[in-house]
């Protein structure tokens, strides 16, 4: 199922919670929602679920309006919220039949629903005690469960891995991959690398606005501008070298990194690459190329850059 948010806002008095905002999130697309604390992440998250209303724009769930499908739109989205409610004194197998139940899952599929949601959150070792025994990390294991326990066409996520040990990341985002080939999955999470691990495409908002919406390598070629290179050249003379470098068309500007190294940074022309070229240039000199790696902006430096005013 498609989601489309189409001009959609949330106001409260004075305040935009969220400023118009447009976005389609495609079915088998696992879109990683990032944003600073207050910037409206977890509003449009409550507005596509229907927990909260939008004050304007349209909001669209499969052929599904929020305003006047709402009841029909609950029933294919599974919804894991930032501060996971849980009944503590339920065991967990209870209350994921409850949670079951709530979502009308037929009396003849609901066993096997709890089991395999059991099985696949890795609740296993866990399934006969009651939620309030358990680890923080297995709080949100039965919480990730009961959004699912239904099948739902969407997941909606915030901040699933809060609590879990490294191993038990990694696990879940396994798992949310899995669930993204046939789903529509968002997830909001603040680990930067668990939105490069995970997700195909990065919305960032800021101050209730989209600030960058695409892939990671996407954003890294909007927030670099130039190509930049770094390449180690050895057994050359160095202002010879940096003389070759320097008259390739597809090179802008040249620089030593470390002369003492012979390390050179090559800033490519707009549009343009100069890796191969500098790999075939060392070798009709006989140079011994030890080093070509691109310099890549990192996620979090770009998400400071886009949220930090």
């Amino acid at each position: 199922m498609d989601i489309i948010l189409d001009r959609v806002t949330k106001q409260y008095e004075s305040q935009k919670a969220v400023d118009e905002i447009s976005v389609t999130v495609k079915t088998g697309e696992i879109l990683g929602f990032l944003g600073p604390n207050g910037a409206g992440k977890t509003t449009t998250m409550k507005m596509i679920t229907n927990y909260i209303s939008p004050s304007s724009g349209e909001i669209t769930v499969g052929n599904m309006s929020v305003r006047k499908d709402a009841e029909k739109i609950k029933r294919h989205i599974g919804y894991l919220p930032e501060h996971n409610p849980l009944y503590l004194d339920m065991g967990i197998m209870d209350y994921l039949k409850f949670c079951g139940e709530l979502q009308g899952v037929s009396s003849g599929e609901i066993e096997n629903r709890v089991h395999k949601m059991i099985q696949m959150c890795g609740l296993v070792q866990e399934k006969h005690k009651t939620i309030g025994e358990v680890s923080k990390g297995y709080r949100q294991r039965v919480g990730l469960a009961q959004a699912m326990i239904h099948d739902p066409e969407i997941l909606i996520l915030d901040e699933p891995t809060t609590g879990l040990d490294p191993n038990q990341i990694i696990e879940i985002r396994k798992l949310i991959r899995e669930l993204g080939r046939e789903k529509t999955v968002i997830l909001s999470t603040h680990i930067l690398p668990e939105v490069e691990a995970t997700c195909d495409r990065i919305l960032i908002i800021n101050k209730g606005q989209i600030v960058a919406d695409g892939t990671a390598e996407t954003l890294r070629q909007q927030s670099q501008g130039n190509e930049i290179v770094y390449a180690t050249i050895e057994d050359g003379e160095p202002n010879l070298v940096m003389q070759s470098l320097s008259a390739m068309p597809s090179v802008a500007a040249v620089d030593f990194a470390d002369r003492s190294k012979f390390r050179f940074e090559i800033k490519s022309n707009p549009d343009a690459t100069s890796r191969r070229a500098i790999f075939e240039m060392c070798k009709q000199n006989n140079w011994a190329l030890t080093e070509l790696t691109k310099n890549e902006a990192k996620l979090e430096d770009i998400f400071r850059n886009l949220t930090l005013n």
